[in-house]
């Protein structure tokens, strides 16, 4: 018996785990655009502004992009080609997992090295949504936008490191049509 709890817990860890490092990702993108003409860019502070996270957080995110855009050659510009814009979503996720032993192989309510009925845990994660769009700067439009879900670091440490991965695992998808 001690060895199925033990199991079990292990499982829910490895599972909690796991979930914490997935980015689940996502983009779409303008087919007439020639994306091989953009070489710089800026950030679109209007949009920016209207992104409901703390100030702090923004940073993080302009941080991350910034390093991903000059991964990719391109050069922050006053006369850019793109402009860059974020918008953000967060949810707060309740899981709970109840785990009751005591009817297992004793027949109805009788277990001799269990007593109470059965533990749970409830596990209260905070997810966010994060989309970037770039926008052409010439005719003001949307030519592509990723989108990144995930669970969010709750310690200050650890913050610029997720959105970092967000971010990364989000510009992954950019240039469209590109084979990795």
């Amino acid at each position: 018996m001690k060895f199925f709890k033990f199991t079990s817990l292990l499982v829910l860890a490895t599972i909690f785990l796991s979930s914490c490092t997935s980015v689940r990702i996502a983009s779409d993108y303008d087919r007439e655009a020639d994306f091989s003409q953009y070489k710089s860019y800026a950030f679109f502070k209007p949009g920016i502004d209207k992104a409901e996270i703390s100030d702090l957080d923004k940073k993080r995110i302009l941080r991350a992009i910034e390093t991903e855009m000059n991964k990719k050659g391109f050069q922050k510009s006053e006369n850019p080609d793109l402009l860059v814009s974020i918008f953000t979503k967060t949810n707060e996720n309740i899981n709970i997992y109840q785990n009751d032993y005591r009817y297992w192989g004793y027949g109805w309510g009788w277990n001799p090295w269990y007593w109470g009925s059965g533990f749970n845990t409830v596990n209260r994660t905070s997810e966010g949504t994060l989309y970037i769009d770039l926008i052409d700067s010439q005719n003001k439009e949307l030519v592509w936008q990723g989108m990144g879900t995930a669970a969010l670091a709750r310690e200050v440490n650890k913050k610029q490191e997720r959105i970092n991965e967000i971010v990364a695992k989000i510009m992954e998808k950019y240039p469209p049509g590109e084979t990795r």
